[in-house]
């Protein structure tokens, strides 16, 4: 379905029913576009990490800890230009969010491990450099946009980090050790534990901003009236499943859609029913497409469809049944009035045939739907009827009751 919602308050079971749900393609295209921006910034912050051990390297090269963090830093800035070229490839799987945010939080974890392999168990409990990254690490994921992510990032943080701590003291007697005890302090199980209150509450907030975030986006892309997007949404997602479409070779159909003589039905029942039909046919159009279709009120009484991975037959055979369906719709009219009816005619163009790119298709669409009116109304035209003719079809208003 197309519909932008913004349900549930804080807090309540459809909040966080709204956590677990899979991410609109709209923020699954913002979650790739945040993806290479982690990518960007994860490579800078490894540089800018591995200055930390260099300098300690440099000041004190006789401990062993400075050398374990130059190599454990130069291994990450690897992975991580490995990553960078990973996510720049056209094709990226929907599992690579989560394996990206299971690295970040991983690679930070093995560095913790090196110390207590090396017999430094307290550089590795009690670090003040390397610990904080995890917090970095939840701060990137929010640019996913996909708050389970975050839950992911968090949970896999606490989990690490208690068992790199539980293997410490399985393995050493952290309160005998007293090397350096000065640099990072004794081992305490209460210093631990509000080390992971703090891990919880971070990935708390970071959920809490991307749901924020979704919500915003949301709002921003909704026509207030209808429930449906926008015109602005519309031509952005346009852009990105034309890319997508050319990349992967796939067709892609728009729709032009108008409703019928509206004008004659507002006149003759008022602006509030008019109102109450556009609404009543935005909910018929939201039961008919998929969650990967994009549904838009293009302005006035025209709607726009997106329909990926859709042929020119299929998508012709699908706006019949909107067409259809709409057609047998009874509007229950506002102040007493009865039952109304309405039709709605519709062009249809598909990429590559009628257009490769955005104005193109829109433009063929457009001329499509103008030749449905003239023919009649209440009427598909698409590829499928080029160079036929049918009779015209009963269009209008009709009342009852």
């Amino acid at each position: 379905m197309s519909e932008l919602e913004v349900s549930g308050e804080f807090g309540s079971p459809g909040w966080w029913s709204r956590v677990w749900r899979d991410p609109d393609p709209a923020m699954l295209d913002a979650g790739s576009t945040g993806e290479r921006v982690i990518a960007w910034v994860r490579i800078v912050a490894t540089l800018l990490l591995l200055a930390v051990p260099v300098g300690s390297l440099i000041a004190h090269p006789e401990l062993s800890e400075n050398w374990i963090g130059v190599t454990v830093t130069l291994i990450a800035l690897l992975l991580a230009i490995v990553v960078f070229f990973a996510v720049r490839r056209d094709q990226r799987p929907r599992w690579l969010g989560a394996a990206c945010t299971i690295f970040d939080v991983t690679i930070i974890s093995a560095a913790l491990l090196s110390y207590v392999l090396t017999e430094q168990p307290l550089v590795a409990t009690n670090s003040r450099v390397a610990f904080e990254c995890y917090f970095l690490a939840m701060a990137a994921t929010c640019l996913r946009y996909d708050a389970r992510l975050c839950i992911l990032a968090g949970g896999l943080a606490i989990a690490e980090y208690l068992g790199l701590v539980l293997l410490a003291v399985n393995m050493y007697d952290l309160d005998s050790l007293t090397g350096n005890i000065h640099r990072y302090g004794a081992f305490d199980w209460g210093s631990v534990l509000s080390r992971v209150v703090v891990l919880g509450i971070a990935a708390f907030f970071s959920t809490v901003i991307v749901m924020r975030a979704k919500d915003l986006r949301r709002l921003s892309s909704l026509d207030r009236m209808t429930g449906l997007f926008n015109r602005g949404h519309f031509d952005e997602r346009l852009g990105a499943e034309l890319n997508r479409a050319q990349r992967l070779q796939q067709p892609l159909s728009v729709v032009m859609l108008d409703v019928d003589r509206f004008k004659e039905f507002n006149d003759r029942f008022g602006h509030s029913a008019g109102d109450v039909g556009l609404r009543t046919i935005a909910d018929r159009f939201r039961q008919m497409t998929r969650r990967s279709d994009v549904v838009a009120r293009y302005g006035g009484e025209e709607f726009v469809f997106l329909l990926p991975d859709t042929s020119a037959d299929t998508a012709f055979d699908k706006l019949e049944q909107i067409r259809a369906s709409v057609e047998g719709l009874k509007i229950t009219l506002p102040k007493g009035q009865g039952e109304a009816s309405l039709t709605v005619s519709a062009g249809i163009a598909t990429f590559p045939a009628d257009g490769t790119n955005a104005e193109e298709l829109i433009d063929e669409a457009d001329a499509r739907l103008f030749r449905a009116k003239a023919g009649g109304r209440n009427r598909v035209a698409g590829r499928l009827t080029l160079g036929t003719t049918r009779p015209p079809q009963p269009s209008g208003l009709e009342m009852t009751g």
